[in-house]
């Protein structure tokens, strides 16, 4: 492939520093664009920075954008729609995938429109009648936040009662403590079952390969604790089997309708029943956009001008199964500007190898030659692994971590473990997963 030239562009938090980074080596010209100051230092030393990136739209073969936000009255999606109106070949969505993510309701109704499965949900800008709901058809809820507040990934409520009399007390609880901010939830039935995500590249016009992935979102071990948005992820490259096709497949051409340009994911439950989509993420996943990177065998960066320009990529990907893990620091998953001044700002991140296989950026910079955490989020690295079963990329992944100190950092050391333990065997027994996964 030719040298090209790419245009990354994190109109917010620094998110996608591992892609550009993986492109740059690759030779191509590079320049990263970060909207936060916080962040600002992130990626520093290993990727060209610019502080203009719409004076470096000509410049640019490809542009890719990280996520679906540019302040509060702008989406990323509205801005990746205009370049791509003006020729230029663009990684990004469209003010409605953006709303997508942004508007659970919305997104529900374009899934009940194009024949998808399903929960039952409920849309409420008042606690006392969702209260009043849940009093009236007692069962175990989810409580999804909507609006400003959907993104503070702690006050998404799992219920665990069968009458409902904790979702009960928790909306009690919010309602004083979020009543101000949080204007309206989501009551979705709890659904028992097998968690996956079901993740595609299209092209604007069709989905180029799929990937099912396992996501790991608290804390601790054993799924205990706080949200955090990801601790880690479990992953492997499939066929378009029934997970594809119960889901996205029905959803191709309201895609290429869109226009859309990236990544997407679907996060469902599954069991013997049925699929039930819960939640869009139309933008790059974190960390498992580092996952992907790790499995593609072929060049990252020509895959992602393939897929700006409307290409189908020749891409190879590692036939067998890939694992992530974050490595964090104090006060993650929270912010807390003392504690992480005293724990983690600069940071050095020592490796006890020369070798730096598996190992990504998240909020790092080097400096003479040293890596060091960057930015205020105490999220500097993902370690990755992969191999011919699940237990083998998990023991390469965390035989890597092994040789990283850092003091105070933690992780998550169960990550994979769903799948062994048996997530795989009742998606395969349920006809799910098709030819080729085993």
């Amino acid at each position: 492939m030719d040298t090209e030239r790419f245009l990354f562009v994190s109109a917010d938090a620094a998110l996608i520093t591992d892609l550009a980074w993986q492109v740059h080596r690759e030779g191509h010209d590079v320049k990263y664009y970060i909207e936060a100051e916080s962040d600002q230092e992130i990626g520093d030393g290993f990727v060209p920075k610019t502080d203009d990136w719409r004076a470096e739209v000509e410049w640019a073969d490809v542009i890719v954008f990280d996520d679906i936000w540019v302040g509060s009255d702008i989406g990323t999606g509205e801005l990746a729609q205009e370049l791509r109106e003006q020729g230029k070949a663009v990684v990004g969505g469209t003010p409605n995938t953006d709303h997508l993510e942004e508007d659970r309701g919305y997104a529900m109704e374009v899934l009940e429109e194009h024949d998808v499965n399903t929960v039952e949900h409920h849309i409420f800008n008042d606690f006392d009648a969702g209260i009043q709901h849940v009093q009236e058809n007692p069962a175990p809820y989810v409580i999804k936040p909507l609006g400003e507040v959907q993104n503070v990934k702690r006050l998404l409520y799992v219920g665990n009662e069968d009458d409902g009399s904790d979702v009960v007390d928790v909306l009690r609880a919010y309602k004083k403590a979020w009543g101000h901010r949080m204007k309206g939830f989501q009551l979705q039935r709890k659904v028992q079952g097998v968690e996956v995500a079901i993740c595609g590249f299209f092209n604007g016009e069709e989905f180029i390969d799929q990937v099912n992935f396992f996501e790991h979102k608290k804390l601790f071990p054993g799924n205990i604790g706080p949200q955090t948005g990801e601790m880690g992820t479990s992953m492997f490259w499939a066929a378009q089997n029934k997970l594809f096709q119960e889901t996205f497949g029905k959803l191709e051409g309201w895609l290429a309708d869109e226009g859309y340009v990236g990544s997407i994911d679907i996060n469902c439950i599954v069991n013997e029943n049925g699929i039930y989509p819960l939640e869009f993420t139309p933008r790059f996943g974190y960390p498992t956009i580092t996952l992907q990177e790790e499995s593609i065998e072929s060049s990252t960066g020509e895959f992602f001008s393939d897929l700006a320009h409307g290409n189908e990529p020749d891409v190879k990907v590692h036939n067998g199964y890939q694992i992530g893990i974050r490595v964090v620091l104090p006060p993650f998953p929270f912010d807390d500007d003392k504690t992480y001044d005293e724990n983690s700002r600069n940071a050095a991140v020592v490796f006890e190898t020369e070798s730096r296989e598996g190992i990504h950026l998240e909020d790092a910079k080097k400096v003479d030659g040293q890596w060091r955490v960057a930015g205020g989020n105490g999220m500097p690295i993902v370690v990755t692994g992969k191999g011919d079963t699940m237990q083998a990329a998990r023991e390469q992944a965390y035989d890597r971590i092994d040789d990283i100190v850092m003091p105070n950092m933690y992780y998550r050391d169960d990550i994979g473990e769903r799948w062994i333990n048996g997530d795989g065997d009742r998606l395969q027994a349920w006809g799910y997963l098709g030819p080729g996964n085993e």
